[in-house]
């Protein structure tokens, strides 16, 4: 797990989000995904790109990808009170690195140590893995876990162990402390790339 704090500027970002707010302020909030694994948000995938995003996510993929990402990007748009809960990302979905700029908010991002056997690196699963999102049940006693500071503008990189033996989650702005401090938690919009499984 590997955060880059001001990997883009107070410029690019802006950037970003004029391009993609126009789209996404059509959207409503959502509270009841598919899989219960997100509340409070809003959600597309994009392929075409103004030319200096395009350059933003080039950048993403030659730092946190060792070859190509897929061709799609999720955009994800949580509400100020939307949280994303601990889940695992399905492995029939995307590869081995799951990579995301944070914009207009800092958050709180939670790994908890799963069942290693049930999400493995070598694209096999001990148990059938038809959803999207895996959500093992987590605990956090007697479990391994960190809670990580997403700063504003930084890009996140989860791959291998990280990616497959831990579940993440975005806190709620409740719950939101790192290093028991309060972390302001509002709208926050991540730019999320994946490489293919």
């Amino acid at each position: 797990m590997r955060i880059v704090p001001e990997f883009i500027s107070e410029a690019e970002e802006k950037q970003l989000h004029e391009e993609i707010e126009p789209y996404m302020s059509r959207l409503r909030y959502e509270f009841d995904h598919w899989d219960d694994a997100i509340h409070g948000f809003r959600e597309t995938e994009r392929k075409k790109w103004y030319p200096q995003n395009r350059e933003l996510l080039e950048r993403v993929r030659l730092l946190a990808f060792n070859g190509a990402i897929m061709p799609y990007v999720h955009v994800l748009d949580l509400a100020a009170d939307g949280v994303i809960k601990p889940h695992v990302d399905s492995i029939r979905y995307c590869g081995n690195t799951i990579s995301g700029i944070s914009l207009l908010s800092d958050s709180v991002m939670r790994l908890v140590r799963t069942d290693a056997k049930k999400h493995q690196q070598n694209g096999t699963s001990t148990e059938d893995d038809t959803a999207y999102r895996q959500q093992p049940v987590t605990a956090l006693e007697n479990n391994f876990y960190a809670d990580l500071l997403l700063p504003r503008r930084s890009l996140y990189i989860m791959s291998h162990t990280a990616r497959y033996n831990f579940t993440h989650e975005i806190l709620s702005k409740e719950h939101s402390k790192f290093l028991g401090k309060p972390v302001t938690k509002d709208r926050r919009i991540s730019i999320i790339c994946r490489n293919d499984p």
